[in-house]
């Protein structure tokens, strides 16, 4: 048997494999060793999958985002439904009931607003809105805003 110490060293990603035991309940295992994808024991380990971009807005165009994760295996897109209204929908029904939550800024806007808020309006939808400082719906109050959606299993 090889010592640790005489692999080379790397760095993972995610779809290396680790060697591992799965637990068997039931009846005696026929081989209980197995091999994992990091992303997979990395998931497990956190209980929830995530959506994470930096969001900016303007005038009255969409949001766009720089999607810096989404291992939530639906696809994001982005509209914008009025002044200060904006959604984002997932490609499937990912936005589970009491398990979905967002964690969400205005960034560096070139104005200040209200704190943004979002709602869960179904479960391939969540609406963020934005106001100026006088409660008032507004579009341009996203610049660079950190949003995260965690969808815990």
């Amino acid at each position: 048997m090889a010592q640790i110490v005489s692999y080379p060293t790397a760095t993972p990603a995610s779809a290396d494999y680790l060697i591992g035991s799965q637990k068997t309940t039931t009846g005696a295992p026929i081989n209980p060793t197995k091999k994992f994808t990091l992303s997979s024991v990395v998931q497990a380990g956190l209980g929830y999958t995530v959506y994470t971009a930096l969001i900016s807005q303007v005038a009255a165009a969409a949001p766009t985002a720089i999607e810096l994760k989404n291992d939530t295996g639906a696809t994001m897109t982005w509209t914008r439904s009025g002044a200060g209204t904006y959604v984002v929908t997932a490609s499937s029904a990912i936005f589970t009931a009491n398990k979905t939550v967002v964690f969400l800024n205005n960034g560096n806007p070139t104005s200040d607003g209200l704190p943004p808020k979002w709602t869960r309006t179904s479960n391939t939808a969540i609406t963020i809105s934005t106001k100026d400082e006088t409660a008032v719906a507004d579009d341009s109050l996203l610049t660079e805003a950190s949003f995260e959606i965690r969808i815990y299993t």
